[in-house]
């Protein structure tokens, strides 16, 4: 099996305050298909903010490590056999989240 991330952009999810709770509804359904499945590893949503980049001597600056460029706004980690049930699941989450979403293998870790 390989892991994915699937995200989106802050920002990227835009709809009417009112259909909120369903899409929350929508997000946990899906949530719940892939817990079922065993591919669901975990997921996130990050409040709207800049990043703290934290430098190899210890200090802190309050800005991204590539100004200007879109910021993480939700994120998911599943565990698939190919990169077609990821895109799969990618589309699940899309239209859950009525965004799109990026799809990106992690890298296998041979000491986990």
């Amino acid at each position: 099996m390989t892991r994915y991330l699937i995200s989106f952009n802050d920002g990227d999810m835009t709809f009417p305050d009112e259909d909120f709770p369903a899409v929350k509804e929508a997000v946990g359904l899906v949530r719940k298909e892939g817990k079922e499945k065993g591919i669901w590893l975990f997921a996130g949503g990050l409040w709207s903010q800049t990043p703290i980049t934290v430098n190899e001597d210890g200090t802190t600056k309050n800005e991204s490590l590539q100004p200007n460029t879109p910021h993480i706004g939700g994120f998911t980690i599943i565990d698939v056999p190919t990169k077609e049930e990821a895109f799969e699941w990618a589309l699940k989450i899309a239209i859950a989240c009525r965004c799109a979403q990026e799809v990106k293998e992690i890298m296998d870790d041979p000491n986990n």
